[in-house]
């Protein structure tokens, strides 16, 4: 039998779940394609301005019925917070599927190790809801059949890789740190970017679980906490929600990104989704601002200063990174 026909074979004698699983990059892939479509359902429900069916339950009362209230900014300052969180779920994914399709294919032992990471700081953060009292039923049932999904795919993979799997890869620079070239400042850039959202996402996280507001979003909806808990209140825990969940997701990005750039060879799939998800993160937690009327410049700082510094980092990254890229794909650490 020729050696094609053996593996032909092999592969007719393979199990379905067997051949779908795989060696758990398909359900890794599978997980962050379901969190893009997670944060595009978020910013088209966003746009219309609903909210969904349990949060309409919880509430006793429709968006419609809210937005009669104080011109609509109750409403505006909640549909702020899901579209920021819609496009930090698109750029958690698209990290998720380029460490599934590039590094972990390469057995790059980084890469699991940041899947371990993340998904430990996203998943653990719907625990968040202990803090402020809301069970979102969507949310819950989503981590419930994500989670096994993730899990499995994490233990599939790890077969992949070199054994002793030392968690010390995680921390091993591809590139040594310095500003001498371009290369070298755009990574600095982008490294200080994800460091900068990821105490951001942990701020904001922090600040879901317990006081819910700053004064800049009490001074944008013209109301004080007595005031929202006078009108319902179950109004605070359903907004605490939707900031500690958008915290948790700006974490877990900032996370992804900064290892990813830490460890990764420089490449061109590296900075196309780097690219991407920045784009996309930044657009919609800016972007949205304008829109709902919330212009106040100190609560836009950070993300401003933010997005300056992954425009540079990424445009000092485009040359050797795409045009001319300096450094093949990494062999696994």
């Amino acid at each position: 039998m020729k050696p094609h026909e053996t593996t032909l074979l092999s592969r007719d004698q393979q199990g379905l779940f067997s051949a779908f699983i795989g060696d758990g990059r398909p359900l890794l892939l599978f997980t962050g394609l379901s969190i893009v479509l997670s944060g595009g359902f978020a910013l088209f429900l966003a746009a219309t301005g609903h909210f969904l069916p349990h949060d309409t339950q919880f509430l006793g009362m429709t968006a419609e019925e809210l937005c009669t209230l104080h011109e609509c900014r109750i409403v505006r300052f909640m549909i702020h917070d899901r579209v920021a969180f819609g496009g930090a779920l698109i750029s958690i994914g698209l990290l998720y599927m380029w460490l599934a399709e590039f590094p972990l294919r390469r057995r790059e032992a980084w890469a699991w190790w940041l899947f371990a990471l993340s998904g430990l700081l996203g998943f653990g953060s719907f625990l968040a809801y202990l803090g402020y009292g809301y069970l979102d039923i969507w949310h819950g049932l989503a981590t419930l059949i994500l989670l096994p999904c993730f899990g499995l795919g994490l233990f599939r993979s790890a077969a992949l890789l070199p054994r002793p799997l030392r968690l010390q890869s995680l921390f091993q620079p591809a590139l040594p740190l310095g500003w001498k070239s371009p290369l070298a400042l755009g990574r600095l850039c982008l490294l200080l970017t994800a460091l900068g959202m990821s105490g951001g996402g942990l701020t904001i996280l922090f600040i879901g679980m317990t006081q819910v507001f700053v004064p800049q979003d009490l001074h944008f909806m013209g109301l004080l906490p007595a005031d929202l808990q006078a009108i319902n209140p179950r109004l605070a825990p359903l907004i605490a929600h939707d900031r500690a969940g958008f915290g948790g997701g700006v974490l877990t990005t900032g996370i992804t990104i900064f290892f990813s750039v830490w460890c990764a060879a420089p490449s061109r799939s590296l900075w196309q989704t780097l690219c991407l998800a920045g784009c996309i993160g930044f657009a919609t937690a800016i972007g949205i601002h304008p829109l709902v009327g919330y212009n106040d410049l100190i609560h836009l700082a950070p993300a401003l200063l933010g997005a300056v510094m992954f425009a540079v980092g990424i445009g000092l990254c485009y040359k050797p990174m795409v045009r001319k890229p300096q450094y093949p794909g990494q062999t696994s650490k």
